[in-house]
Order: C-alpha cells, then structure tokens, then sequence
C-alpha cells in the first residue's frame, strides 16, 4: 500500500510539473504564446472582433509599436498594448522585427550604457520606441535613431523578463572581455 501511494504521488507530481511547465501555442501559427511583435505600418487598425466587419477601436499611427500577441484565431490576432488596450488585428500588419518602448518611473530619462553595468552615455526619454538588437538576462541591447547602448530590461516594454534572444555562441566570451576592461 505504501508503495502504490508513493507510485500515485510520483505520478501526480509528474502531471502537476508538465501542466505548470506547459506552455501555449497558437492555434494558426504554432508559434508560442504569448508574443511580443511589431506593427509593420504607420495606421493599423485594432477592431472589437476578428473580422473587418467589426468596429474600429483605435487606429495606431506609429510605424514599430510593439503588441503584445495573446491568442490567434485564423487569420486574426488577439493583441494588448502598453496601455492595456485590447482587441483584434490581422496577421498582415505585424513584422517580426522586435521593438520596444521605453518606461521609465516617474517619466524620468533613463540611462543608457556601454554595456551592461557599464559606463553611462546617455538617456532617453519615457515613450520612445526602440529597436530591440539582443536580449541577455538583465539587459537588452537597443538602436535608438543611430545611437545604440544598453539598457535594463525593467525599463523596457516588448520584452519578457526571463526572455533571452540573438545573443551569439561567443557571448560568453564578451561576457569575460566586459569584466576585464
């Protein structure tokens, strides 16, 4: 009897571990969920529903906002925004290429690095849109009209906290080389 208990809770902790774990992916794409895209064009539209036929909600007039996909149905993405704006909008008016917008406390500048714990050089205001190069742990990498440094990710909106991405195989090496200068 002890063992087929102990048998019962290794097998229910198994199925606990696999459903906390799990994640979510759309049903369209298979690509996971939630996401973070950007819109393609300078006017999109964010509708009630998952049809044109749906009332306009608002309309987006920033080339590069991030959005934040939260489910798929066919050809329509449920999406939210920075300011928790939610609605649908059709997979043409996303790109790929990753942005975020800046949110600093208190809508101070935030500070920019030369790498991450680095040297500051220079900031940016609250609200700008950013292009997000490279994401480590704590920091991403940004482009800001030309000019590109590090920022802490708690001032960033379109990216996840523990979400890492582009970073190269030799990362670790500039890992030691930061240490060192």
């Amino acid at each position: 009897m002890k063992l087929l208990i102990q048998n019962l809770f290794i097998f229910l902790s198994i199925i606990n571990f696999n459903y906390v774990c799990a994640e979510s992916f759309g049903q369209s794409t298979g690509y996971k969920l939630p996401r973070y895209v950007s819109l393609k064009s300078d006017e999109s539209n964010l509708r009630v529903g998952a049809k044109k036929d749906y009332p306009i909600l608002l309309t987006y007039i920033i080339e590069n906002f991030p959005i934040e996909i939260i489910n798929e149905y066919k050809q329509w993405r449920e999406v939210q925004d920075i300011d928790g704006n939610h609605g649908w909008m059709h997979e043409s008016l996303f790109q790929g290429d990753r942005y975020g917008i800046i949110k600093s406390h208190h809508n101070e500048a935030t500070q920019i690095y030369k790498k991450p714990e680095g040297s500051f050089i220079w900031k940016i205001g609250n609200r700008n849109i950013v292009k997000i190069n490279k994401c480590l742990k704590h920091w991403c990498h940004i482009n800001f009209n030309g000019r590109k440094g590090w920022i802490n990710k708690i001032n960033l909106w379109g990216i996840y906290e523990d979400e890492e991405f582009n970073i190269p195989f030799y990362q670790a090496i500039i890992n030691l080389y930061w240490k060192f200068i």
